[in-house]
């Protein structure tokens, strides 16, 4: 639900009485068991409640602050309004974070409080790599939930649950609400639905957010109070152990090859043999290699930069800041100095390797983290971005920092001077590459008294659905629904002036009073600017800056030259992240013909377009090789000058 960064009103100490009574709250939603010591006086007060008093603490440190929020959940962009209660437990520096949200009448523990207060709420388990599907905001489906039947008793229809991976099986990751009877399940393969709908995960805004703008605090390895099978493993394991699987009586041989290693620790925890046992191969793919670390993440990241800016610096050693146009976007950065650089060595690390997967989150974040450290200077650019204006190229890490091995490249290498092989230039890490083109619209300052009711920011970007989203919103505000026609929309004057001009069918519609929903549509999206942007791989639209006009097209011009000589020519290259040089090396050996590369014919001398010419008539062999490197057949435009006109 939190992907999106909630609007948090400023923060107000709770009172000692509205903190024991949220805290008394909690304590009988969740039926959590209160400590009792029997060994004390009765009557004495103090000490009998002694234990209920260290409860509340320890669910409310004494030190929680209350705020209001308000956010926007689901397809239709619904809006939410609750409370979130921030504080800080013992042995975390004072460090405040938020422990409790209510929304939707509950409370909602998040992972920090988990992690401090074992068994608040039943724990169902999944995969890691459905957890990981969970942290990018999906539901837990019923087929995928392990170590059971059965499952815990609470984790009935509308209780809150936490979910963690086999892997780490004592560590909640999230938090959700049962849209199922989950204790009740007899079965899980076969069954279809959903089993938890996720409410907060680690790694959402609810988790990130710091009263003193620190990244979220990383997981801990192991949460021991959470394990409450350790008796049943161990008894398992001296059951294991009691067998001798040498004295079998005429029994098959046990196979204890491939197959046994599969299943991991939290599997055989389950108690559960034979044939039907499931094992990791059943749920997850097979990886190479263990899973990178969020440290080891960030370490590659910040090498990879390290390295991106050495390389400029030893292949353009005669330029000005070697062959770096400052300022530098943030989508260059990441495609030109850290992407090619990493040390993608097996499809396990690619997959581990996104900036998502950082401690920083995206790109802008770690622009800062690099300015932290006073190896680049950046500023922020229009309130959407951070832009690099300086790179300290004598900084003591840039200096001492040694190059590694690179992963292998499916293009050519680059040639040096001397023969041997350069390094990989970043442009030539486009082939086999993932492009989005997302389509954005720019409301027009008219249509801020409607945006202004769903509390939308009437300067946003927003996708054709969500602004269509956001005027059935102001409608059902204001009431305008017709009664007698539920497809028509009754005219008030905020619409009058913002969406209808002095045409004839909007005179029409004045006169009636009333106007189409869908046309109502129409005229707002035409009311407003159109944006876009081309986002590769795994890159979202907060880490790069839309771009105003409609996406370009990569334009292919056929033309002869030379009386009766067809060559083909490709421009508009580089916002689709294509360099020319590796694909006209390609085409040269797929075309079996010359290629040249050069300026196009009245492009900006700061920021040249560079244009492919092949020989002959090869617009399919570029339309391949465009889509090799990711481009859609849609945005890519032909142009035959060879036809003769009629």
């Amino acid at each position: 639900m939190f992907k999106k960064k909630p609007n948090i009103k400023p923060l107000s100490p709770l009172k000692s009485s509205d903190r024991r009574r949220t805290a008394d709250q909690i304590i009988a939603d969740f039926a959590i068991d209160v400590p009792v010591d029997t060994s004390v006086d009765p009557n004495d007060k103090a000490a009998a409640t002694a234990g209920l008093t260290a409860l509340r603490r320890s669910l409310l440190p004494e030190n929680t602050l209350s705020a209001r929020f308000t956010t926007t959940a689901g397809p239709e962009l619904k809006q939410v309004s609750g409370t979130v209660y921030v504080g800080s437990h013992e042995g975390t520096g004072g460090e405040q974070r938020i422990l409790w949200v209510k929304a939707f009448d509950m409370m909602y523990p998040t992972v920090y409080t988990l992690w401090h207060n074992p068994r608040v709420v039943p724990l169902l388990h999944t995969p890691l790599v459905v957890v990981e599907k969970m942290q990018a905001g999906a539901d837990l489906m019923t087929p995928g939930l392990q170590r059971g039947p059965p499952f815990p008793k609470k984790a009935t229809k509308g209780a809150v649950v936490a979910v963690a991976s086999l892997e780490a099986p004592t560590v909640p990751m999230a938090v959700g609400t049962c849209e199922i009877d989950v204790s009740a399940l007899d079965k899980v393969q076969g069954i279809k639905g959903q089993a938890v709908s996720t409410f907060h995960w680690a790694g959402d805004e609810l988790w990130s957010w710091s009263s003193s703008s620190k990244p979220g605090i990383e997981p801990p390895d192991i949460l021991p109070a959470w394990n409450d099978e350790q008796d049943e493993v161990a008894s398992l394991a001296k059951r294991t152990a009691a067998i001798d699987l040498d004295d079998q009586d005429g029994g098959v041989s046990l196979d204890t090859g491939s197959a046994g290693a599969e299943r991991s620790e939290a599997e055989r925890a389950q108690e559960v043999e034979g044939e039907d046992t499931p094992s990791n191969r059943d749920f997850v793919d097979v990886v190479d290699e263990k899973e990178l670390t969020t440290q080891e993440i960030d370490d590659a990241f910040k090498s990879a930069f390290l390295y991106g800016v050495r390389h400029h610096m030893d292949q353009n050693r005669d330029q000005l800041n070697y062959g770096l146009d400052f300022p530098l976007s943030q989508s260059h950065v990441m495609s030109q100095l850290v992407q090619p650089f990493l040390p993608t060595y097996t499809a396990a690390r690619t997959a581990s390797l996104h900036i998502k997967k950082s401690s920083w989150k995206n790109i802008r974040k770690f622009i800062r983290h690099l300015d932290k450290q006073r190896i680049v200077k950046c500023k922020d650019r229009d309130g959407n971005e951070v832009v690099i204006l300086d790179i300290d190229f004598k900084d003591p890490q840039v200096k001492a920092f040694v190059p590694y091995r690179l992963p292998k490249k499916d293009s050519t290498a680059a040639t040096s001077a001397n023969g041997k092989s350069a390094m990989p230039l970043a442009a030539e890490s486009s082939r086999g590459q993932k492009l989005r083109v997302v389509s954005l619209l720019r409301p027009k300052e008219k249509l801020a008294s409607i945006l202004h009711v769903s509390k939308a920011d009437p300067r946003g970007l927003y996708t054709p659905v969500e602004l269509k989203q956001l005027l059935i919103a102001y409608i059902e505000a204001e009431n305008l629904i017709n009664p007698k026609n539920k497809r028509l929309v009754n005219i008030n004057p905020q619409i009058a002036d913002a969406l209808l001009s002095s045409s004839a069918a909007d005179n029409a519609a004045l006169s009636s009073g009333s106007i189409p929903r869908d046309a109502l549509a129409e005229r707002m999206i035409a009311a407003s600017s159109p944006f876009h942007a081309i986002l590769r791989n795994d890159t979202d639209t907060a880490d790069t800056k839309p771009k105003a006009g409609a996406p370009p097209k990569i334009q292919i011009t056929l033309e002869t030259r030379s009386g009766n000589k067809t060559v083909s020519r490709v421009h508009g290259l580089e916002p689709y992240y294509i360099a020319p040089h590796p694909l006209a090396d390609e085409l040269r050996k797929t075309c079996a013909g010359s290629t040249s590369i050069d300026k196009l014919q009245g492009s900006s001398p700061k920021n040249p377009v560079m244009e492919v010419m092949v020989q002959g008539p090869q617009k399919d062999a570029i339309t391949k090789a465009l889509e090799k490197r990711g481009v859609h057949r849609n945005w890519i435009e032909v142009v035959d000058k060879t036809k003769k006109k009629k």
